[in-house]
Protein backbone atom coordinates (compact mmCIF):
# COMPACT_ATOMS: atom_id res chain seq x y z
CA UNK A 1 0.00 0.00 0.00
CA UNK A 2 2.24 2.85 1.08
CA UNK A 3 6.03 2.67 1.42
CA UNK A 4 8.79 2.53 4.04
CA UNK A 5 12.45 2.66 5.61
CA UNK A 6 15.45 2.72 8.30
CA UNK A 7 19.22 2.51 8.41
CA UNK A 8 21.51 0.04 10.22
CA UNK A 9 25.19 -0.78 10.22
CA UNK A 10 26.09 -4.39 9.60
CA UNK A 11 29.46 -6.00 10.18
CA UNK A 12 30.31 -9.61 9.71
CA UNK A 13 32.14 -11.78 12.31
CA UNK A 14 32.53 -15.44 11.29
CA UNK A 15 29.92 -18.12 11.91
CA UNK A 16 26.58 -16.28 12.02
CA UNK A 17 24.10 -14.73 9.65
CA UNK A 18 22.84 -11.21 9.41
CA UNK A 19 20.15 -10.53 11.99
CA UNK A 20 18.00 -8.67 9.53
CA UNK A 21 17.63 -5.30 8.01
CA UNK A 22 16.08 -2.09 9.22
CA UNK A 23 14.36 0.29 6.87
CA UNK A 24 15.77 3.80 6.05
CA UNK A 25 14.70 7.03 4.65
CA UNK A 26 18.01 8.13 3.22
CA UNK A 27 19.92 6.96 0.19
CA UNK A 28 23.20 8.87 0.53
CA UNK A 29 24.81 9.98 -2.71
CA UNK A 30 28.18 8.69 -3.72
CA UNK A 31 30.96 8.94 -6.26
CA UNK A 32 31.63 6.09 -8.64
CA UNK A 33 34.70 4.00 -7.86
CA UNK A 34 36.12 1.69 -10.47
CA UNK A 35 37.19 -1.79 -9.44
CA UNK A 36 40.97 -1.74 -8.98
CA UNK A 37 43.63 -4.08 -7.63
CA UNK A 38 46.77 -3.68 -5.63
CA UNK A 39 49.95 -3.90 -7.69
CA UNK A 40 51.27 -7.40 -7.95
CA UNK A 41 54.27 -6.42 -5.84
CA UNK A 42 51.95 -5.34 -3.03
CA UNK A 43 49.99 -8.57 -3.31
CA UNK A 44 53.27 -10.52 -3.22
CA UNK A 45 54.29 -8.56 -0.12
CA UNK A 46 51.03 -9.44 1.57
CA UNK A 47 51.49 -13.08 0.72
CA UNK A 48 55.01 -13.08 2.19
CA UNK A 49 53.61 -11.73 5.44
CA UNK A 50 51.10 -14.59 5.57
CA UNK A 51 48.04 -12.45 4.78
CA UNK A 52 46.05 -14.67 2.44
CA UNK A 53 43.86 -12.97 -0.13
CA UNK A 54 40.21 -13.87 0.47
CA UNK A 55 36.85 -12.82 -0.96
CA UNK A 56 34.45 -10.85 1.23
CA UNK A 57 31.01 -12.20 0.36
CA UNK A 58 27.73 -10.33 0.48
CA UNK A 59 25.80 -12.45 2.93
CA UNK A 60 22.04 -12.69 3.41
CA UNK A 61 20.85 -9.51 5.18
CA UNK A 62 17.46 -10.96 5.99
CA UNK A 63 13.85 -10.58 4.77
CA UNK A 64 14.49 -12.95 1.84
CA UNK A 65 16.53 -10.32 -0.02
CA UNK A 66 18.37 -11.71 -3.07
CA UNK A 67 20.15 -8.60 -4.38
CA UNK A 68 21.12 -5.08 -3.35
CA UNK A 69 22.20 -1.87 -5.05
CA UNK A 70 25.63 -0.47 -4.09
CA UNK A 71 25.06 3.13 -2.96
CA UNK A 72 28.58 4.12 -1.93
CA UNK A 73 31.99 2.81 -0.93
CA UNK A 74 33.83 4.03 2.15
CA UNK A 75 37.08 2.33 1.07
CA UNK A 76 39.15 1.88 -2.07
CA UNK A 77 41.72 -0.63 -3.27
CA UNK A 78 44.89 -0.38 -1.19
CA UNK A 79 43.17 0.93 1.96
CA UNK A 80 43.86 -0.71 5.30
CA UNK A 81 40.76 -1.16 7.47
CA UNK A 82 40.28 -1.95 11.14
CA UNK A 83 37.60 -4.13 12.66
CA UNK A 84 34.17 -2.40 12.55
CA UNK A 85 35.32 0.18 9.96
CA UNK A 86 32.57 0.91 7.41
CA UNK A 87 33.17 -0.72 4.01
CA UNK A 88 30.14 0.17 1.91
CA UNK A 89 26.47 1.07 1.94
CA UNK A 90 23.90 -0.97 0.03
CA UNK A 91 20.15 -0.68 -0.48
CA UNK A 92 17.63 -3.49 -0.86
CA UNK A 93 13.92 -3.14 -1.56
CA UNK A 94 13.37 -2.93 2.22
CA UNK A 95 16.38 -1.28 3.86
CA UNK A 96 19.55 0.74 3.54
CA UNK A 97 22.41 -1.15 5.22
CA UNK A 98 25.99 -0.22 6.06
CA UNK A 99 28.37 -3.18 5.89
CA UNK A 100 31.37 -3.07 8.23
CA UNK A 101 34.65 -4.96 8.39
CA UNK A 102 34.75 -7.98 10.72
CA UNK A 103 38.59 -8.02 10.85
CA UNK A 104 41.69 -5.95 10.21
CA UNK A 105 42.99 -6.19 6.67
CA UNK A 106 43.94 -4.53 3.39
CA UNK A 107 41.55 -4.07 0.47
CA UNK A 108 43.02 -5.66 -2.66
CA UNK A 109 40.18 -5.01 -5.14
CA UNK A 110 36.54 -3.95 -5.30
CA UNK A 111 34.08 -5.97 -7.35
CA UNK A 112 31.26 -3.47 -7.92
CA UNK A 113 30.95 0.18 -8.84
CA UNK A 114 28.43 2.56 -7.34
CA UNK A 115 24.98 1.88 -8.80
CA UNK A 116 25.73 -1.78 -9.62
CA UNK A 117 23.46 -4.56 -8.40
CA UNK A 118 25.18 -7.17 -6.21
CA UNK A 119 23.75 -10.63 -5.69
CA UNK A 120 23.66 -12.18 -2.22
CA UNK A 121 26.55 -14.66 -1.94
CA UNK A 122 28.76 -12.91 -4.49
CA UNK A 123 32.15 -11.35 -3.52
CA UNK A 124 31.94 -7.64 -2.75
CA UNK A 125 35.73 -7.31 -2.67
CA UNK A 126 39.02 -9.19 -2.29
CA UNK A 127 41.16 -8.49 0.72
CA UNK A 128 44.08 -9.71 2.77
CA UNK A 129 43.07 -9.93 6.42
CA UNK A 130 45.26 -10.32 9.49
CA UNK A 131 42.59 -12.30 11.29
CA UNK A 132 43.08 -10.14 14.35
CA UNK A 133 39.38 -9.45 14.73
CA UNK A 134 36.58 -11.66 15.88
CA UNK A 135 36.25 -13.49 12.60
CA UNK A 136 37.49 -13.87 9.03
CA UNK A 137 36.18 -12.21 5.93
CA UNK A 138 36.17 -15.28 3.67
CA UNK A 139 33.19 -17.01 2.24
CA UNK A 140 32.61 -18.76 5.55
CA UNK A 141 29.83 -17.27 7.71
CA UNK A 142 29.80 -13.56 8.25
CA UNK A 143 27.57 -12.47 11.13
CA UNK A 144 25.90 -9.16 11.74
CA UNK A 145 26.47 -6.52 14.34
CA UNK A 146 23.80 -3.81 14.48
CA UNK A 147 24.79 -0.34 15.59
CA UNK A 148 22.73 2.82 16.05
CA UNK A 149 22.64 5.20 13.08
CA UNK A 150 24.63 8.37 13.33
CA UNK A 151 22.69 11.51 14.18
CA UNK A 152 21.92 13.70 11.21
CA UNK A 153 23.88 16.97 11.09
CA UNK A 154 22.02 20.17 11.88
CA UNK A 155 20.49 21.87 8.83
CA UNK A 156 23.01 24.73 8.84
CA UNK A 157 25.93 22.32 8.70
CA UNK A 158 24.27 20.05 6.16
CA UNK A 159 24.27 22.78 3.53
CA UNK A 160 28.08 22.59 3.26
CA UNK A 161 29.26 19.26 1.85
CA UNK A 162 32.94 18.25 2.14
CA UNK A 163 32.65 15.76 -0.71
CA UNK A 164 30.16 14.75 -3.34
CA UNK A 165 29.79 11.33 -1.69
CA UNK A 166 28.45 13.03 1.43
CA UNK A 167 25.83 15.19 -0.29
CA UNK A 168 22.34 14.23 0.88
CA UNK A 169 20.30 13.40 -2.20
CA UNK A 170 18.27 10.61 -3.78
CA UNK A 171 19.63 8.28 -6.50
CA UNK A 172 17.39 10.02 -9.07
CA UNK A 173 18.85 13.41 -8.12
CA UNK A 174 22.43 12.12 -8.37
CA UNK A 175 21.69 10.55 -11.76
CA UNK A 176 20.22 13.82 -13.06
CA UNK A 177 23.27 15.78 -11.86
CA UNK A 178 25.71 13.27 -13.42
CA UNK A 179 23.84 13.33 -16.73
CA UNK A 180 24.29 17.11 -16.97
CA UNK A 181 27.82 17.18 -15.55
CA UNK A 182 26.88 19.03 -12.35
CA UNK A 183 28.81 18.81 -9.08
CA UNK A 184 26.32 18.32 -6.25
CA UNK A 185 28.70 19.93 -3.76
CA UNK A 186 28.26 23.25 -5.60
CA UNK A 187 24.47 23.19 -5.17
CA UNK A 188 22.86 24.46 -1.99
CA UNK A 189 20.22 21.94 -0.88
CA UNK A 190 16.79 23.25 0.06
CA UNK A 191 15.40 19.92 1.27
CA UNK A 192 15.18 18.63 4.83
CA UNK A 193 18.56 18.71 6.56
CA UNK A 194 20.24 20.33 3.56
CA UNK A 195 19.22 17.56 1.13
CA UNK A 196 19.75 18.42 -2.55
CA UNK A 197 16.48 17.76 -4.39
CA UNK A 198 15.72 17.28 -8.08
CA UNK A 199 14.12 20.73 -8.03
CA UNK A 200 17.45 22.21 -6.86
CA UNK A 201 19.27 20.56 -9.77
CA UNK A 202 16.60 21.64 -12.26
CA UNK A 203 16.82 25.21 -10.93
CA UNK A 204 20.54 25.23 -11.74
CA UNK A 205 19.90 23.75 -15.19
CA UNK A 206 17.33 26.46 -15.92
CA UNK A 207 19.85 29.20 -15.16
CA UNK A 208 19.29 29.82 -11.44
CA UNK A 209 20.67 28.36 -8.24
CA UNK A 210 19.07 28.04 -4.82
CA UNK A 211 20.62 30.63 -2.56
CA UNK A 212 21.62 29.98 1.03
CA UNK A 213 19.24 31.65 3.46
CA UNK A 214 20.55 34.99 4.61
CA UNK A 215 20.26 36.26 8.13
CA UNK A 216 17.31 38.54 8.63
CA UNK A 217 18.20 42.17 8.97
CA UNK A 218 17.19 44.04 12.08
CA UNK A 219 13.87 45.82 11.78
CA UNK A 220 14.21 49.60 11.28
CA UNK A 221 12.46 52.01 13.65
CA UNK A 222 8.82 52.74 12.87
CA UNK A 223 9.49 56.23 11.52
CA UNK A 224 12.27 55.06 9.23
CA UNK A 225 10.12 52.20 7.97
CA UNK A 226 7.25 54.57 7.18
CA UNK A 227 9.57 56.94 5.30
CA UNK A 228 11.08 54.07 3.34
CA UNK A 229 7.61 52.78 2.44
CA UNK A 230 6.53 56.23 1.24
CA UNK A 231 9.66 56.61 -0.88
CA UNK A 232 9.17 53.17 -2.37
CA UNK A 233 5.55 53.98 -3.23
CA UNK A 234 6.57 57.17 -4.99
CA UNK A 235 9.37 55.58 -6.99
CA UNK A 236 8.47 54.02 -10.36
CA UNK A 237 8.43 50.25 -10.48
CA UNK A 238 11.47 48.71 -12.19
CA UNK A 239 10.78 46.78 -15.38
CA UNK A 240 10.35 43.06 -15.01
CA UNK A 241 13.35 41.01 -16.12
CA UNK A 242 12.81 38.97 -19.28
CA UNK A 243 11.75 35.40 -18.75
CA UNK A 244 14.41 32.81 -19.52
CA UNK A 245 13.69 30.67 -22.55
CA UNK A 246 11.97 27.39 -21.65
CA UNK A 247 14.35 24.52 -21.34
CA UNK A 248 13.05 21.06 -22.08
CA UNK A 249 14.83 18.28 -20.27
CA UNK A 250 15.42 15.04 -22.09
CA UNK A 251 13.44 11.92 -21.21
CA UNK A 252 15.14 9.72 -18.67
CA UNK A 253 14.79 6.07 -17.75
CA UNK A 254 15.02 5.08 -14.09
CA UNK A 255 15.16 1.50 -12.82
CA UNK A 256 12.52 0.61 -10.23
CA UNK A 257 14.45 -0.39 -7.13
CA UNK A 258 14.28 -0.49 -3.38
CA UNK A 259 11.00 0.54 -1.76
CA UNK A 260 9.35 1.25 -5.12
CA UNK A 261 10.11 -2.30 -6.19
CA UNK A 262 8.45 -3.64 -3.04
CA UNK A 263 5.45 -1.40 -3.71
CA UNK A 264 5.10 -2.86 -7.23
CA UNK A 265 4.84 -6.37 -5.80
CA UNK A 266 2.43 -5.36 -3.00
CA UNK A 267 0.06 -3.37 -5.19
CA UNK A 268 0.06 -5.97 -7.97
CA UNK A 269 -1.00 -8.63 -5.46
CA UNK A 270 -3.55 -6.34 -3.78
CA UNK A 271 -5.31 -5.37 -6.99
CA UNK A 272 -5.81 -9.04 -7.83
CA UNK A 273 -8.23 -9.10 -4.87
CA UNK A 274 -11.84 -8.08 -5.68
CA UNK A 275 -12.38 -4.79 -3.83
CA UNK A 276 -15.63 -3.01 -3.13
CA UNK A 277 -15.98 0.56 -1.92
CA UNK A 278 -18.35 2.24 0.53
CA UNK A 279 -18.41 5.96 1.38
CA UNK A 280 -20.06 8.07 4.04
CA UNK A 281 -19.50 11.32 5.92
CA UNK A 282 -18.79 12.21 9.55
CA UNK A 283 -19.78 15.44 11.33
CA UNK A 284 -16.62 16.21 13.28
CA UNK A 285 -17.62 19.27 15.37
CA UNK A 286 -17.95 17.50 18.72
CA UNK A 287 -14.78 15.48 18.18
CA UNK A 288 -12.88 18.67 17.31
CA UNK A 289 -14.19 20.32 20.51
CA UNK A 290 -13.07 17.30 22.53
CA UNK A 291 -9.63 17.46 20.95
CA UNK A 292 -9.37 21.18 21.84
CA UNK A 293 -10.09 20.31 25.50
CA UNK A 294 -7.58 17.44 25.58
CA UNK A 295 -4.75 19.17 23.69
CA UNK A 296 -3.28 21.19 26.65
CA UNK A 297 -3.58 18.16 28.94
CA UNK A 298 -1.81 15.96 26.39
CA UNK A 299 0.97 18.55 26.08
CA UNK A 300 1.53 18.41 29.86
CA UNK A 301 1.76 14.60 29.60
CA UNK A 302 4.36 14.56 26.83
CA UNK A 303 2.31 14.82 23.60
CA UNK A 304 2.76 18.42 22.38
CA UNK A 305 0.97 17.84 19.06
CA UNK A 306 -2.29 16.13 19.95
CA UNK A 307 -4.21 15.74 16.70
CA UNK A 308 -7.52 14.11 15.81
CA UNK A 309 -5.75 10.97 14.63
CA UNK A 310 -5.35 9.27 18.08
CA UNK A 311 -9.10 9.75 18.63
CA UNK A 312 -9.88 8.23 15.21
CA UNK A 313 -7.51 5.31 15.83
CA UNK A 314 -9.11 4.61 19.21
CA UNK A 315 -12.63 4.86 17.74
CA UNK A 316 -11.61 2.35 15.05
CA UNK A 317 -10.53 -0.12 17.71
CA UNK A 318 -13.83 0.34 19.58
CA UNK A 319 -15.79 -0.37 16.40
CA UNK A 320 -13.64 -3.43 15.68
CA UNK A 321 -14.59 -4.85 19.10
CA UNK A 322 -18.16 -5.01 17.77
CA UNK A 323 -17.14 -6.29 14.32
CA UNK A 324 -14.08 -8.51 14.92
CA UNK A 325 -14.46 -10.19 11.50
CA UNK A 326 -13.03 -7.01 9.91
CA UNK A 327 -9.88 -7.25 12.06
CA UNK A 328 -8.73 -10.28 10.13
CA UNK A 329 -6.61 -11.68 7.32
CA UNK A 330 -7.02 -14.41 4.72
CA UNK A 331 -4.49 -16.95 3.50
CA UNK A 332 -3.11 -16.95 -0.03
CA UNK A 333 -5.78 -19.22 -1.56
CA UNK A 334 -8.59 -17.66 0.50
CA UNK A 335 -9.54 -20.91 2.24
CA UNK A 336 -9.08 -19.63 5.80
CA UNK A 337 -9.99 -16.40 7.61
CA UNK A 338 -7.90 -15.58 10.68
CA UNK A 339 -9.58 -13.18 13.10
CA UNK A 340 -6.83 -11.30 14.95
CA UNK A 341 -6.98 -10.93 18.72
CA UNK A 342 -5.08 -7.62 18.83
CA UNK A 343 -5.94 -4.42 17.01
CA UNK A 344 -2.69 -3.40 15.29
CA UNK A 345 -3.96 -0.35 13.45
CA UNK A 346 -1.76 1.00 10.67
CA UNK A 347 -1.59 4.72 9.88
CA UNK A 348 -0.31 5.71 6.43
CA UNK A 349 2.38 8.42 6.65
CA UNK A 350 3.89 10.65 3.98
CA UNK A 351 7.69 10.63 4.51
CA UNK A 352 10.78 11.70 2.53
CA UNK A 353 11.14 8.06 1.44
CA UNK A 354 7.56 7.80 0.30
CA UNK A 355 4.37 6.48 1.86
CA UNK A 356 4.89 4.17 4.86
CA UNK A 357 2.33 2.32 6.98
CA UNK A 358 3.63 1.67 10.51
CA UNK A 359 1.07 0.31 12.94
CA UNK A 360 0.19 0.94 16.57
CA UNK A 361 0.20 -2.40 18.34
CA UNK A 362 -2.68 -3.59 20.53
CA UNK A 363 -4.73 -0.39 20.39
CA UNK A 364 -7.61 -2.05 22.24
CA UNK A 365 -5.53 -2.39 25.40
CA UNK A 366 -3.95 1.08 25.24
CA UNK A 367 -5.33 4.27 26.71
CA UNK A 368 -6.00 7.25 24.46
CA UNK A 369 -2.85 8.95 25.78
CA UNK A 370 -0.75 5.83 25.08
CA UNK A 371 -2.12 5.70 21.53
CA UNK A 372 -1.19 9.37 21.05
CA UNK A 373 2.32 8.81 22.44
CA UNK A 374 2.96 5.79 20.20
CA UNK A 375 1.59 7.57 17.13
CA UNK A 376 3.88 10.55 17.84
CA UNK A 377 6.89 8.19 18.11
CA UNK A 378 6.06 6.47 14.83
CA UNK A 379 5.69 9.83 13.06
CA UNK A 380 9.08 11.05 14.32
CA UNK A 381 10.81 7.77 13.41
CA UNK A 382 9.17 7.65 9.98
CA UNK A 383 10.31 11.19 9.15
CA UNK A 384 13.85 10.40 10.32
CA UNK A 385 14.01 7.04 8.51
CA UNK A 386 14.36 5.13 11.80
CA UNK A 387 11.31 2.87 11.72
CA UNK A 388 12.10 -0.67 12.84
CA UNK A 389 10.82 -3.65 10.79
CA UNK A 390 8.53 -4.52 13.73
CA UNK A 391 6.81 -1.13 13.33
CA UNK A 392 5.82 -2.08 9.77
CA UNK A 393 4.77 -5.70 10.36
CA UNK A 394 1.71 -7.31 11.87
CA UNK A 395 -0.91 -4.72 10.92
CA UNK A 396 -4.56 -5.82 11.06
CA UNK A 397 -6.43 -2.71 9.82
CA UNK A 398 -5.27 0.47 8.05
CA UNK A 399 -6.26 4.15 8.10
CA UNK A 400 -5.06 6.32 5.21
CA UNK A 401 -5.40 10.04 5.99
CA UNK A 402 -5.30 11.58 2.51
CA UNK A 403 -7.03 14.64 3.97
CA UNK A 404 -3.66 15.88 5.23
CA UNK A 405 -2.84 16.67 1.61
CA UNK A 406 -6.24 18.16 0.81
CA UNK A 407 -8.18 15.30 -0.78
CA UNK A 408 -11.86 14.64 -0.07
CA UNK A 409 -12.63 11.26 -1.63
CA UNK A 410 -10.23 8.41 -2.36
CA UNK A 411 -10.24 4.81 -3.52
CA UNK A 412 -7.88 3.11 -1.03
CA UNK A 413 -6.24 -0.21 -1.86
CA UNK A 414 -6.29 -2.98 0.75
CA UNK A 415 -2.99 -3.52 2.53
CA UNK A 416 -2.66 -7.31 2.18
CA UNK A 417 -3.09 -9.61 4.02
CA UNK A 418 -5.60 -7.30 5.77
CA UNK A 419 -9.18 -7.28 4.47
CA UNK A 420 -10.30 -3.66 4.99
CA UNK A 421 -8.97 -0.10 4.88
CA UNK A 422 -10.33 3.43 5.40
CA UNK A 423 -9.41 6.55 3.42
CA UNK A 424 -10.04 9.75 5.40
CA UNK A 425 -10.73 12.99 3.57
CA UNK A 426 -10.09 16.60 4.55
CA UNK A 427 -12.45 18.16 7.10
CA UNK A 428 -14.38 20.93 5.33
CA UNK A 429 -16.97 23.48 6.48
CA UNK A 430 -20.23 22.30 4.90
CA UNK A 431 -23.86 23.49 5.06
CA UNK A 432 -26.18 20.95 6.71
CA UNK A 433 -29.70 20.93 8.15
CA UNK A 434 -30.03 20.40 11.90
CA UNK A 435 -32.86 18.53 13.67
CA UNK A 436 -35.08 21.61 13.55
CA UNK A 437 -34.61 21.98 9.80
CA UNK A 438 -32.41 25.06 10.05
CA UNK A 439 -29.40 25.43 7.79
CA UNK A 440 -26.21 25.34 9.87
CA UNK A 441 -22.47 25.20 9.33
CA UNK A 442 -20.87 21.83 10.11
CA UNK A 443 -17.32 20.44 9.87
CA UNK A 444 -17.65 17.34 7.70
CA UNK A 445 -15.12 14.61 6.86
CA UNK A 446 -15.66 12.10 4.09
CA UNK A 447 -14.62 8.49 4.69
CA UNK A 448 -14.03 5.99 1.88
CA UNK A 449 -13.90 2.32 2.87
CA UNK A 450 -12.52 -0.56 0.78
CA UNK A 451 -12.85 -4.22 1.69
CA UNK A 452 -12.05 -7.68 0.33
CA UNK A 453 -15.37 -8.68 -1.26
CA UNK A 454 -14.47 -12.36 -1.03
CA UNK A 455 -14.96 -12.33 2.75
CA UNK A 456 -16.71 -8.99 3.51
CA UNK A 457 -20.14 -8.01 2.24
CA UNK A 458 -21.61 -4.54 1.92
CA UNK A 459 -24.00 -4.95 4.85
CA UNK A 460 -21.18 -5.72 7.28
CA UNK A 461 -19.14 -2.76 6.04
CA UNK A 462 -22.14 -0.42 6.34
CA UNK A 463 -22.91 -1.53 9.91
CA UNK A 464 -19.27 -1.15 10.91
CA UNK A 465 -19.14 2.31 9.32
CA UNK A 466 -22.32 3.39 11.16
CA UNK A 467 -20.86 2.28 14.49
CA UNK A 468 -17.55 4.03 13.79
CA UNK A 469 -19.32 7.25 12.79
CA UNK A 470 -21.56 7.21 15.88
CA UNK A 471 -18.48 6.99 18.14
CA UNK A 472 -16.78 9.92 16.41
CA UNK A 473 -19.90 12.09 16.33
CA UNK A 474 -20.64 11.42 20.02
CA UNK A 475 -17.14 11.23 21.54
CA UNK A 476 -18.56 10.96 25.08
CA UNK A 477 -19.00 7.28 24.14
CA UNK A 478 -15.23 6.95 24.61
CA UNK A 479 -15.90 7.00 28.35
CA UNK A 480 -18.57 4.30 28.21
CA UNK A 481 -16.83 1.91 25.82
CA UNK A 482 -13.28 1.99 27.29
Amino acid sequence: MWRAARRVSVCAPVGARCLGSLVSQRAIGSARLSATRLPSAAAFSLARRGLATKPFLLHDIGEGIAEVEVLQWFVKAGDTVQQFDKICEVQSDKATVEISSPIEGTIESIAYSVGDTAKVGSPLLQWAGSGGGSGGGSGGGDAASVTAPAHAPPPAAAASHPADSKVLSTPATRALARRHGLDLTSIVGTGRGGRVTKEDVQAVLSGGSPAAPAAAAAAPPAAAAAAAAAAAAAAPLPPLPPLPPPRLLADRHEPIRGIKKAMVAQMTAALAVPHFGYSDEVVMDELMAMRALLKPLAAELGVPKFTLMPLIVKATSMALHRFPELNASVNADCTQLTVKAGHNIGVAMDTPNGLLVPNIKDVGNRSLLQVAQELARLQVDASAGKLAPADLKGGTFTLSNIGNLGGTYTGPVINLPEIAIAGLGKIRPTPRYDEAGSLVRRSVMQVSWAADHRVVDGAMMARFSNTWISILEKPASFLLME
